[in-house]
């Protein structure tokens, strides 16, 4: 069984998930009802997710979890959604340098 992650920037407990386009995206371990992330496990134990549609509902084995992007503590107070990401922001890296010339 795999451990327990937890987020970098807040600490709450995420759980990893694979998308259909093959990509990690971290959702709240808990499910939630107002989640749009479906999440179920593979064979093997991989966790994946996807966006439940009009033409493929959420199946009886999925549980909807909200990706944990839209609730991250860290994110809501200080803003910039690029910290729970892991992306450094440029434009403030720029600041302290000099014109271009």
């Amino acid at each position: 069984m795999p451990r327990p992650s937890f987020c970098p920037a807040c600490g709450a407990p995420i759980r990893w998930t694979i998308t259909e386009a093959r990509k990690r995206l971290a959702v709240d371990a808990a499910p939630h009802p107002e989640g749009n992330s479906a999440v179920s496990r593979d064979g093997r134990g991989t966790w994946l997710s996807r966006r439940p549609t009009e033409d493929l509902p959420l199946a009886p084995y999925e549980k909807l979890h909200m990706p944990h992007v839209a609730t991250c503590k860290a994110r809501q107070e200080e803003g910039p959604l690029t910290r729970c990401l892991g992306v450094i922001r440029l434009d403030d890296r720029r600041q302290g340098r000099g014109a271009a010339g």
